[in-house]
């Protein structure tokens, strides 16, 4: 019989704290046909965007009507898994549908610590102006560490072309042409010109970068805030080497676009 002492120094787990970095999916209804509309609309082209991310349902953008509504926890849940989301949580709604959610199988995040801030989907589409802004934080949460190498791209993207650096910089050194997609969650670096769409900081990175030598794009993106080309960039800046960061404004967030010096 093994003694107390040696029992107990061969224990076979520890507990530990842990950080996790988690996605929070800000629901804006409670319509499961409509976000099941959006979802397929918007990762058409990106199947395994989420790669089976754990996710954290937050409630509190459900606007005021839908606040008390109840919710179809087991469909949300299959609708997310179907798209390659872990649910595994809940928070802010209201009591009822947190009894929902627990017993659907999610967890209560109300006290719950969230790294990410809810994520930019691939391609934004455009609101009628110029200039549009995902939902903003109330805080500026921790980012996520990059922790792989860039990937680098050295042949030109055609029309219909993405590329996506998950977890990680885009080094791309030919041309993006008009229609192509290039998306990174840190940084986005064209040695070259940049004429599709650039989003940089996709799942919420709020001080990811573009860089482009010759900047003409047809979209320009950072933490799902977001400029189209109709709303044309500064003659100073259209066609010269630029960078692209994001700034707070007494408005909220905004997209700095600033010529590089040689």
């Amino acid at each position: 019989m093994l003694s107390a002492s040696a029992s107990s120094s061969s224990i076979s787990y520890e507990i530990k704290s842990a950080d996790l970095a988690l996605v929070a999916l800000l629901l804006k209804t409670a319509h499961i046909d409509t976000l099941a509309h959006d979802l397929k609309r918007q990762l058409a082209e990106t199947p395994d965007f989420f790669d089976q991310e754990p996710v954290v349902i937050d409630l509190s953008g459900l606007p005021e009507p839908e606040k008390a509504q109840a919710v179809d926890f087991p469909r949300l849940m299959a609708l997310l898994r179907s798209h390659s989301m872990l649910p595994i949580a809940l928070r802010s709604g209201s009591p009822e549908q947190m009894q929902a959610g627990k017993a659907a199988g999610l967890i209560d995040a109300t006290y719950a610590r969230i790294l990410k801030t809810p994520v930019a989907t691939p391609t934004p589409t455009a609101a009628p102006a110029a200039v549009a802004k995902a939902a903003p934080a109330k805080s500026h949460p921790m980012e996520a560490v990059t922790a792989l190498g860039a990937l680098v791209i050295d042949k030109p993207l055609r029309s219909g072309q993405q590329i996506y650096a998950k977890g990680r910089d885009l080094v791309i050194l030919a041309m993006v042409n008009p229609g192509a997609e290039v998306i990174a969650d840190g940084n986005i670096h064209v040695y070259s010109t940049l004429r599709g769409k650039a989003i940089a900081g996709a799942r919420g990175n709020s001080q990811a970068m573009i860089f482009a030598q010759c900047m003409e794009p047809e979209l320009i993106s950072i933490a799902g805030v977001y400029r189209t080309s109709e709303n044309a960039l500064p003659v100073d800046i259209w066609g010269q080497a630029a960078q692209v960061s994001l700034k707070p404004s007494p408005e909220g967030e905004k997209l700095v676009i600033q010529r590089l010096k040689s």
